[in-house]
């Protein structure tokens, strides 16, 4: 791990300051507040991406992070009720260098600061984001207590005191929190300009999708590969899974620990992969194969969170340009006989992707659906398909 970072001194309260970010090593760093009057705590992590704010924000596997922005411009188009991920955001908060200015997109419907008041989310804007961003860069993402209050009273003691009292993400299970309560069906495909979403009318396959914080556009892209989509909760066993009659097998993303959501996860894995049924994991889903495959998972020093990562298709040589969510990566050097690497990313050489030699299983680390390429990853949703259909004959 990252040696640790020396504290930020503390100064005195500026005027004017109505949010603080308070660290556990003690750093204090104050700022303007912005959404929702709260305090939260969490792991603080950067994201590079300069757009996209608002599916960042709504991606289930932010849970239990609060969000720092590298992107200085964050709200100057303003937010929507299409631009979502999920109905009830898991971040916890956000870190913005600049104030956001007021909407400047004509498909914009609310300010972000009035968004996240109605989300319940606090913001806090004037930091520093490029020299916090260093710091996690060079030490780790930090524990840390956000509070936002208009009336600038704040204990620092104490919100010191409870970001060194949060245990962390490592051994933390948070799929449990984000997954759904009941089994649900999908059918909406991606959104094309000037009409919308749109439905899916002829399915010719039917794909289960085992969710540990499913993101929707994953659902769309697999509604319009024609897949008729059946939601299971996280928890769901091996049985409930299959009783659906699936011709495919689908492991979504999430946020946490996959060894702690392995617990129950893995079994249910092991007993799907010795059916034969064609089986494509994303983000936690990739590392949950993994650990149902026998190999192991570890935390990142920083983790990756951008929409500019590349990543090589060791099969054809191909470099993608993807979008990144994830804090625990697969070892690649416990992977089993039969398992091998299919992805690589070009950053740091970290595992991004694997497959089973001799059966219809495979996954990758990143996010094919959120097209930052734009459509460099849509590929892998079809080799899912074509894998349905060659079993299928």
């Amino acid at each position: 791990m990252p040696p640790p970072a020396a504290p930020i001194p503390v100064t005195a309260q500026p005027p004017g300051a109505t949010a603080v970010l308070a660290l556990a090593d003690g750093s204090v760093l104050w700022g303007r507040g912005l959404g929702a009057t709260a305090r939260t705590v969490g792991e603080i992590c950067f994201n590079t991406s300069m757009t996209g704010y608002q599916e960042i924000l709504t991606d289930p596997s932010y849970a239990g992070q609060i969000i720092t922005f590298t992107f200085p411009h964050i709200g100057n188009v303003g937010t929507n009720p299409e631009d979502i991920e999920t109905v009830v955001p898991a971040a916890r908060g956000l870190v913005l260098r600049a104030d956001p200015t007021d909407p400047s997109s004509f498909r914009a419907t609310q300010h972000l600061d009035a968004w996240l008041k109605l989300q319940g989310l606090p913001a806090i804007a004037g930091i520093d984001t490029r020299r916090l961003t260093r710091r996690i860069r060079d030490h780790g993402p930090p524990s840390g207590v956000l509070a936002h209050d208009p009336g600038a009273r704040f204990d620092l003691d104490a919100l010191v005191a409870e970001a060194r009292a949060w245990p962390g993400l490592e051994g933390m299970d948070l799929a449990i929190d984000v997954t759904c309560r009941q089994t649900y069906k999908w059918d909406e495909t991606r959104y094309a300009f000037g009409r919308g979403y749109g439905r899916l009318e002829a399915p010719r396959h039917h794909v289960v999708a085992i969710d540990y914080g499913a993101k929707r556009n994953i659902l769309r892209c697999l509604a319009s590969e024609a897949c008729r989509v059946t939601v299971v909760p996280a928890t769901a066993t091996a049985e409930d899974v299959l009783r659906h009659r699936p011709d495919g097998i689908f492991l979504s993303n999430g946020p946490g620990d996959p060894a702690a959501t392995g617990t129950y996860a893995v079994p249910t894995l092991k007993a799907l992969i010795g059916t034969g049924i064609p089986v494509f994991g994303i983000c936690l889903g990739h590392q949950l194969l993994a650990l149902a495959l026998g190999a192991e998972t570890r935390k990142m020093p920083t983790g990756h969170r951008g929409a500019n990562h590349p990543v090589k298709d060791l099969a054809t040589g191909k470099v993608e340009i993807t979008s990144q969510n994830h804090g625990f990566c697969v070892v690649p050097e416990t992977l089993p006989d039969g398992v091998e690497v299919s992805h690589v990313s070009l950053f740091d050489g970290s595992n991004e992707g694997i497959r089973v030699k001799d059966k219809p299983i495979f996954s990758v680390q990143y996010h094919p659906e959120a097209s930052p390429g734009p459509q460099d990853s849509h590929y892998l949703f079809k080799r899912f398909v074509d894998m349905i259909e060659a079993r299928r004959g």
